[in-house]
């Protein structure tokens, strides 16, 4: 896990001012709040990450979990923030255009969309995320690049970079570094990804390596990992932590499926960015009348996140 100094904050000025000051560097402990996606955020919610003994999240931004467009909503999960010492390490970016409650599929919002008016409507609700930062400031946002399963497609091609021009520019004015991330489609292949970034010098952009997802890449089981990050590597700046059986994507904690995690930590070490690489674990919600308590969801995720803080401490 990434040693990090927690900076001091940059809060809006109708906040009491505010700064996370440690004696000595800690280990970060990132939750996405994926994990309860169906359910809104709330200083409660925020509450209880916070006493599971987590010190920062990642923010999934569906507006029925968070509504980034709504400035207090996001002055109060600011304040909370602050009331309960939680950092926030990243937003991720929506993928759906789904705003109804309980929802996390729908109609995928995607910058890779060839119709321009449908382009146009996704770059917009990103720059509102982004916009998000004014009052609730955060250094990165993770993009997947199209749907899962996006198809290569020159066309598909072609409009993604003309939302990444646009949507870079805001970023930057933002303060935020935008972060494409491998998933399992066409178009987020890590090698694709590296030749689009190459290609058309976006040098802004930067990538955020999933572990879980690239477990799920072609290939022996053994080398998936290592395969995926190399295209990546120089450009890595944060990481999604989650496990699987390297047939679907699952969001299982860590250890709880196949990756060999010693093996899959050491390689992320090999980044250049590595001594401050945010480790953020994005587990999939348990929903329905059989499924765990939020309490026992929180204590699980801690505790594999220990464990891999463990690994991580040991890895060369």
């Amino acid at each position: 896990m990434a040693l990090l100094a927690i900076p001091e904050w940059r809060n809006p000025s109708s906040f009491s001012n505010f700064t996370l000051k440690y004696s000595r560097p800690l280990m970060l402990r990132i939750l996405s709040t994926y994990l309860f996606v169906s359910k809104k955020l709330t200083p409660e919610l925020l509450q209880q990450i916070s006493s599971a003994g987590f010190q920062a999240i990642e923010i999934f931004a569906t507006r029925s979990h968070f509504d980034y467009a709504t400035r207090q909503e996001v002055r109060t999960i600011a304040q909370a923030l602050s009331d309960h010492r939680l950092q926030l390490a990243s937003l991720h970016a929506p993928t759906s255009r789904d705003l109804s409650l309980n929802r996390e599929g729908g109609t995928p919002l995607s910058i890779c969309e060839v119709e321009r008016t449908r382009r146009i409507e996704a770059m917009d609700e990103l720059k509102r995320v982004l916009d998000a930062a004014d009052d609730l400031p955060f250094p990165r946002m993770i993009l997947h690049m199209g749907g899962s399963r996006e198809t290569a497609d020159p066309r598909k091609r072609d409009a993604a970079y003309s939302s990444l021009e646009h949507l870079t520019l805001h970023a930057r004015h933002a303060g935020v570094t935008i972060c494409l991330e491998n998933t399992p489609s066409e178009m987020g292949d890590p090698t694709y990804l590296r030749n689009f970034v190459d290609e058309t010098r976006l040098t802004a952009v930067r990538f955020n390596f999933d572990i879980g997802h690239a477990h799920l890449a072609e290939g022996p089981e053994d080398s998936r990992i290592a395969k995926s990050f190399d295209p990546l590597r120089d450009r890595v700046v944060s990481s999604h932590i989650h496990d699987n059986h390297g047939e679907k994507d699952e969001h299982l904690p860590p250890y709880d499926g196949t990756i060999a995690w010693p093996a899959a930590l050491a390689i992320l070490k090999t980044a250049p960015a590595a001594a401050d690489l945010p480790l953020t674990l994005e587990l999939k919600e348990k929903s329905g009348p059989d499924s765990p308590p939020l309490f026992d969801q929180l204590e699980a995720a801690h505790k594999s996140l220990a464990r891999v803080e463990e690994a991580w401490s040991e890895s060369n």
